[in-house]
């Protein structure tokens, strides 16, 4: 684990920049590891990243996009528009969560 410093605090990160440590995340974070991949983040965002964030919290894995989709009753197509290109792999960061199983 490596120690990156953002907004002015030390948090634990892996070699890809994923944070390893979860309650070192919070809004503010989040609007930081946004901005580092080109997101401006809005409600829709929001909602999508405090799911993940619980259902992290209750599963121990992060949801793959299909749960997201299934589960958190947000459309793949709107995570594609929220989440350009590799949308699993950017919302994991963004909410300060291991990749999901499976991405590349």
């Amino acid at each position: 684990m490596t120690l990156a410093t953002m907004n002015g605090q030390d948090v634990h990160v892996d070699d890809e920049g994923f944070l390893t440590e979860y309650d070192e995340w919070d809004h503010e974070l989040a609007k930081t590891l946004a901005a580092n991949i080109g997101i401006e983040l809005t409600d829709a965002h929001m909602n999508v990243l405090e799911f993940l964030r619980a259902d992290y919290k209750e599963q121990g894995e992060t949801a793959t996009l299909r749960r997201v989709t299934t589960m958190g009753g947000t459309p793949t197509k709107e995570l594609f528009r929220l989440f350009p290109k590799k949308p699993a792999k950017k919302m994991a960061y963004i909410a300060g969560l291991p990749k999901p199983v499976g991405c590349v």
